[in-house]
């Protein structure tokens, strides 16, 4: 199976190659247009964690993203350097305590717009599946 890997130092602005990485997937493995956004999407918030929460913006930790396509779909991995975290303690979003609070959506918007999404590594990789 054909891979396709980017590896990113934790500075926020990494964030920007996502999109072209998105963009080489969609390419490589002839993804809809349809199906597009929601990869993209998901993947930013997943990258934008790792660096952020995952490696504390340490610019000697990386991000590593991987994806592979199986049998059934597009199996996206993204790895940090961190300690983890357990996805069970995250509060839920659209609780109305939670409401105006600026953070705690990405692992509810990856949730949303993946077909499946599993976590690892006690938390430090996290497994978005798309069928495509």
């Amino acid at each position: 199976m054909t891979e396709l890997s980017l590896a990113l130092s934790s500075c926020i602005t990494n964030v920007v190659q996502v999109e072209q990485y998105a963009e080489s997937l969609q390419k490589h493995y002839r993804i809809s247009l349809d199906k597009f956004p929601d990869i993209l999407i998901s993947l930013t918030e997943a990258v934008n964690n790792a660096i952020i929460h995952g490696n504390n913006q340490d610019l000697e930790k990386q991000v590593l993203i991987q994806s592979q396509k199986t049998q059934k779909g597009l199996v996206i991995m993204v790895s940090d350097e961190g300690t983890g975290f357990n996805p069970k303690n995250l509060p839920d979003p659209t609780c109305q305590e939670n409401i105006c609070e600026c953070s705690g959506r990405g692992v509810f918007l990856m949730k949303e717009l993946c077909d499946k999404i599993s976590f690892d590594n006690n938390g430090s990789t996290v497994k978005l599946f798309f069928a495509i």
